[in-house]
């Protein structure tokens, strides 16, 4: 795929997760989220779909539900610098509810956000204990295996 193929991906995705996005909003906002938790989420999916899944290759939203280990257990926790016990958690929780949200909307089927939750609820605690430990600048081998 030559550069100008990729951008061209990557701009097509961006337009998708751009309605996808919007309908999340107001979807939350007719639940009556409070402002400061929809921007959370919104923030923190928009990272997602429009930095993590396009940046090596353009993904899909979809595509998301398979790659929750990698973007939270090594690339959040590694690559930003916002990363701790909680965002991952919080994080987690609005990868959730937006899932959740593309399953009624049709957009992703339910074995596939059933993936995403399992992955997301067997990893949890080793995500959170990985990032707690890459952050300890006492610590020589934070992963313990690298």
């Amino acid at each position: 795929m030559t550069y100008e193929e990729y951008e061209q991906q990557c701009k097509s995705e961006r337009e998708s997760n751009e309605e996808y996005l919007k309908e999340f909003e107001s979807d939350m906002n007719e639940d009556g989220l409070s402002a400061n938790t929809i921007s959370r989420h919104l923030s923190n999916i928009d990272f997602y779909i429009n930095e993590y899944l396009l940046r090596e290759e353009p993904l899909g939203m979809r595509e998301g539900c398979y790659r929750v280990d990698d973007f939270l257990g090594y690339f959040f926790i590694r690559k930003c610098m916002w990363s701790t016990p909680g965002t991952i958690k919080s994080t987690a929780a609005s990868l959730k509810k937006f899932y959740k949200y593309m399953v009624s909307k049709g957009n992703i089927q339910k074995d596939e956000y059933q993936e995403l939750c399992d992955t997301i609820k067997e990893n949890m605690d080793v995500w959170q204990d990985s990032c707690e430990r890459f952050n300890n600048p006492s610590l020589e081998n934070p992963f313990g295996y690298i």
